[in-house]
C-alpha cells in the first residue's frame, strides 16, 4: 500500500477547492450542505471526494475527518492516518472494482463510474470496515486479468466486481463480493431497474446494493462473525470483539446484553478510536435500561450518554449515532431535542436500512406522528429483504401503536422471542382483541423470566414519550393486567 504523504507534501496535491471539500466533509456536512457553501452540485462533491480519498490514501471519513485535524494542526498525516503493515491486519479491508460496463456508449461508461463511486463510499460510510479510495481503484482499472495483482498492491481481503448492461427499456447490474484469499463467490446478485431518469437510477441500484451488503446484519458483518467464531479467544482483535458484540446485542435478552457490554468494551479498549462500537455500545446501554437488566436506571443512562457522545465525536454524520442520541434525549425530557437528533439520522442515513428501521420505532413510541413510521419501516424491509428479527419487532411496535393489533402479532412472531418488550407486546396485542387466555399465558411468561421488568420502567428507559403511545402501552397493559 502507498505510504501516507506529510501534511504539506498532501497539502500541495490537493486542489484549493479539494482542501475545502475535505474540510467542510470532515466537519460533518452533507453533499447538499457541502455543495450549498461551495456552490457546486452534490454529484461533484462525491467526485471530489473520491479523488481526496485516493490523493490522501485514506480509506474513509473518520481517517479522513483525522486527517483534516492533524493537517490544520500543522503535525504530518502519518501520525494520524499511515497505516502498519502487520501480518494479520486488526480488521479485513474491502475493494471495489470499477464496475465494466459491457455498452459501448460512453454515457453509460459514466454511468457505470458513477454508480461505483456511490457505492465505494457508501460502504466507506455503512460497512463498519476500511474500504479502499473509489479513486484509487479507478486508477488500477477493471481488467480481470490483473485483478489479482491489484488485490495484492491494496491488500484486500474482500472484493467486490459488477457488469452493466443496459437496453432502450431496462438496466441490469450483476455484481458479486469474493474472499481474495480463497477465490471463493460468497454472495452475488442481479438487479434489474427499469430506465428511468439516471440520478434516480444510479440511486436506486447503490441503495439495493448498500443495504444487502452492509449493517449490522448484512453480508459483510455475517462474514466478519464467522470467522471472529472461529478464532481462539487470545487471537481475537478489536474488530472482532466488535463483530461478536453486535451479535450478542441483537439477542435482545439478559446474557447477550451483558455480553455484547463486555465485548464492545473490550473492543473499545483495543481500539478507542472504533466510532460505531460507541454506538453500539450505546444502544446496548439503552436496552439495559428499558428491558429492567440495569439494576440503578440513572447509572445506564450515564453510561449510556458517555458512549453516545464519544461516538458522534469521533463521527458527526453517523445516522446510529443519532438515533441512539434522540432516544437518550428524550429520556431525560428534551422532546425537541430527541426531534431534532432523530431529523439528523434521516438527513444522514434516509436510504440506509437499519437507520429507517430504528427511526420507525422512533416516531411510533418517542416523538413524530405514529402514521408515518409506517412507510419507513416498509422501506427498510423493501430495502433489506433479509433483515433482522428486530426489524419486525419495530414493525410489530408501530402496527400496535396505530391500532392494528392483529397485524401487529405476525411481526413480533418474527421478533426476538428472547427479549421483554417482546413478550410485553404480544400479552397487550391479545388482550385488546379479547384474547384473554392467550394475554394472560404471554404475561405469565414475562414475569417468570424476567420479574424485574414493567410496563412503567420500559416507557421511561426506552423512552415512550410519545403521548398516543403512552396512551396505547398503559391501557394495554391494564388489559393485560400488566400495570
Amino acid at each position: 500500500m502507498n505510504h501516507i504523504q506529510t501534511s504539506q507534501a498532501a497539502t500541495e496535491a490537493l486542489s484549493d477547492r479539494e482542501r475545502s471539500v475535505a474540510e467542510h466533509f470532515a466537519a460533518g456536512l452533507t453533499y447538499r450542505q457541502i455543495g450549498e457553501a461551495l456552490f457546486i452540485a452534490p454529484s461533484t462533491v462525491r467526485t471530489h471526494l473520491a479523488t481526496i480519498y485516493g490523493k490522501l490514501g485514506v480509506r474513509n471519513k473518520i481517517e479522513l475527518a483525522s486527517y483534516v485535524a492533524q493537517m490544520v494542526a500543522g503535525r504530518t498525516a502519518t501520525e494520524a492516518v499511515a497505516p502498519v503493515r502487520v501480518v494479520e491486519p486488526a480488521w479485513p479491508v474491502l475493494a471495489l472494482f470499477p464496475i465494466e460496463s459491457l455498452n459501448p456508449e460512453e454515457r453509460w461508461h459514466r454511468f457505470a463510474d458513477g454508480l461505483s463511486s456511490d457505492i465505494c463510499v457508501d460502504l466507506a460510510r455503512f460497512a463498519d470496515i476500511p474500504v479502499i479510495a473509489f479513486h484509487t481503484m479507478r486508477l488500477l482499472g477493471n481488467r480481470p486479468e490483473a485483478f489479482e495483482d491489484h488485490v495484492q498492491a491494496v491488500g484486500a481481503a474482500y472484493a467486490i466486481t459488477g457488469q452493466l448492461r443496459a437496453d432502450d427499456r431496462r438496466v441490469r447490474l450483476t455484481i458479486q463480493l469474493s474472499d481474495t484469499r480463497t477465490g471463493m463467490t460468497l454472495w452475488s446478485e442481479r438487479y434489474e431497474r427499469t430506465m428511468e431518469d439516471v440520478l434516480t437510477l444510479q440511486d436506486s441500484l447503490c441503495e439495493s446494493v448498500i443495504n444487502v451488503l452492509a449493517g449490522c446484519f448484512g453480508t459483510l458483518a455475517a462474514l466478519g462473525r464467522k470467522a471472529s467464531r472461529r478464532k481462539a479467544p487470545g487471537s481475537l482483535q478489536s474488530y472482532d470483539y466488535y463483530l461478536l458484540g453486535v451479535e450478542q446485542h441483537n439477542r435482545f435478552n439478559r446474557e447477550g446484553n451483558a455480553a455484547a457490554i463486555q465485548l464492545l468494551s473490550r473492543s473499545l479498549e483495543l481500539d478507542p478510536g472504533r466510532a460505531r462500537a460507541w454506538t453500539e455500545l450505546a444502544y446496548a446501554y439503552s436496552v439495559q435500561a428499558c428491558n429492567g437488566y440495569a439494576k440503578d436506571l440513572d447509572a445506564a443512562l450515564q453510561d449510556w450518554r458517555r458512549a453516545v457522545d464519544e461516538a458522534l465525536r469521533l463521527d458527526p454524520t453517523d445516522p446510529a449515532g443519532y438515533t441512539c442520541l434522540g432516544d437518550l434525549r428524550a429520556c431525560l425530557g428534551d422532546l425537541t431535542g430527541a426531534a431534532e437528533a432523530h431529523a439528523r439520522a434521516f438527513e444522514f442515513g434516509k436510504n440506509h436500512a437499519d437507520t429507517l428501521a430504528v427511526l420507525a420505532g422512533g416516531k411510533a413510541l418517542v416523538v413524530g406522528d405514529p402514521v408515518e413510521a409506517i412507510p419507513l419501516i416498509e422501506r427498510a424491509l423493501a430495502l433489506n429483504p433479509l433483515g433482522p428479527p428486530w426489524y419486525y419487532g419495530m414493525l410489530g411496535r408501530v402496527l400496535f401503536v396505530t391500532g392494528r393489533y392483529r397485524e401487529c402479532l405476525p411481526a413480533f412472531e418474527k421478533s426476538s422471542q428472547e427479549s421483554p418488550s417482546t413478550l410485553m407486546f404480544q400479552a397487550m396485542a391479545h388482550a385488546c382483541l379479547g384474547e384473554a387466555q392467550k394475554a394472560a399465558d404471554a404475561a405469565l411468561r414475562l414475569r417468570s423470566e424476567i420479574p424485574s421488568f414493567t410496563v412503567e420502567r420500559f416507557i421511561a428507559g426506552y423512552p415512550v414519550t410519545n403521548p398516543p403511545a403512552q396512551r396505547a402501552l398503559r391501557e394495554g397493559a391494564r388489559l393485560a393486567m400488566l400495570d
